[in-house]
């Protein structure tokens, strides 16, 4: 059974999509993504566990926090979904953007955790020309609207192997950031830049945690994934995949997430 669904949180509205039965996994999608990022991995997860894959707030089909907030914001906003939908533990997996608020979440709310993992994430944060970078876009989609950005990103998350093979999935991920709002589109950024460190968080904690990267990702390369290991660390490099997995190898990401999630 699959459920599309929206929860009032205050004055936020939070889409969602909850399919399967089972241990409650949570995705998280990255910037101007949404949880049509997940579509190719959800069927198959779902077959053994119950999947909720939502939108942030100002991504698909929810809506946008009207101010300023930050990465933190994200988390808070994760946790009260979780607790208007009676979800006392999860196994949390977050793409790029989706990564940041996992380790922000586990920082907080660690309590509500099985174990959580980075798909094409870091736990380090923006440097100084990455920063300029996203103030740079952030005026860009004020005068301009969101279309040139995202026309200009998602080729750029692909595997440049993978471009022509990946057209109609670069295509589809195009509609998809389409609908990100502009006041979405500049927190999301203004977060990212504001971001701290948190690879003490992947110190600090004894979960297990899974680390997944892209061989070829022009956007966070491994070595900015795997930045600490410790036994309760499992790291995973997807050779055939840039930034987006979930497009280019579901199959092995798929493959890779069961065989983390059974691992505990």
């Amino acid at each position: 059974m699959i459920i599309k669904s929206k929860v009032e949180l205050e004055d936020l509205s939070i889409a969602y999509k909850d399919q399967g039965k089972g241990k409650p996994i949570v995705l998280i999608h990255g910037f101007m993504g949404s949880h049509e990022y997940w579509e190719k991995v959800v069927p198959k997860l779902s077959e053994d566990y119950r999947v909720i894959a939502i939108d942030l707030p100002g991504h698909g089909d929810s809506t946008a926090i009207k101010e300023e907030h930050s990465i933190e914001d994200y988390a808070d906003v994760l946790k009260d979904l979780l607790d208007q939908l009676n979800i006392k533990q999860i196994t949390l997996f977050g793409h790029s953007l989706g990564g940041y608020i996992t380790l922000a979440f586990a920082e907080r709310y660690s309590n509500y955790l099985n174990g959580f993992s980075l798909i094409h994430s870091t736990a380090f944060p923006d440097s100084e020309e990455a920063k300029k970078g996203r103030v740079a876009t952030s005026e860009k989609v004020k005068n301009e609207g969101v279309k040139n950005v995202v026309d200009g990103l998602i080729p750029k998350l692909f595997s440049p192997k993978n471009i022509q093979t990946n057209s109609a999935e670069i295509e589809l991920a195009k509609q998809i950031g389409y609908k990100t709002s502009v006041d979405g589109t500049v927190n999301a950024l203004i977060s990212m830049k504001n971001r701290p460190d948190r690879n003490h968080v992947l110190n600090d904690t004894n979960l297990p945690v899974l680390l997944l990267a892209g061989k070829d990702d022009q956007i966070i390369p491994p070595e900015k994934t795997f930045s600490v290991e410790k036994e309760n660390i499992k790291t995973a490099t997807l050779n055939s995949a840039g930034h987006m997995s979930m497009y280019e190898s579901p199959e092995e990401l798929v493959n890779e997430m069961k065989d983390f999630l059974s691992s505990f």
